[in-house]
């Protein structure tokens, strides 16, 4: 059996400046989300309730894929699909609700 491979993660957002935008305490939250996540596999990060995994049935990646809410902070949710080992994000929402408006 292969050993399970460690999630990459893909913040090369169009978006991304929002995570510059974010207040020093909120960065940090997010920043150590992203190092949590970065240290485990993909059947851990299923499984973890943490991340609180929501899939958005109206949204498809542009790979194929099912899209995904998840919880980086108590108020930022990012929006992501996985590609092969990657985890890409597609947006960053320091407003809970929009993560789901799009």
């Amino acid at each position: 059996m292969a050993a399970a491979s460690r999630i990459r993660l893909d913040l090369d957002s169009p978006e991304q400046d929002v995570l510059f935008r974010l207040q020093a305490d909120e960065l940090k939250q997010v920043v150590a989300s992203l190092r949590r996540m970065r240290e485990l596999d993909w059947d851990s990060l299923y499984r973890h309730t943490g991340f609180r995994w929501e899939a958005l049935e109206h949204l498809k990646a542009p790979n194929g894929a099912k899209v995904y809410s998840l919880r980086l902070s108590q108020r930022v949710r990012a929006v992501a699909f996985r590609d092969g080992d990657f985890l890409r994000f597609i947006s960053l929402h320091p407003d809970h609700d929009s993560a789901y408006e799009r």
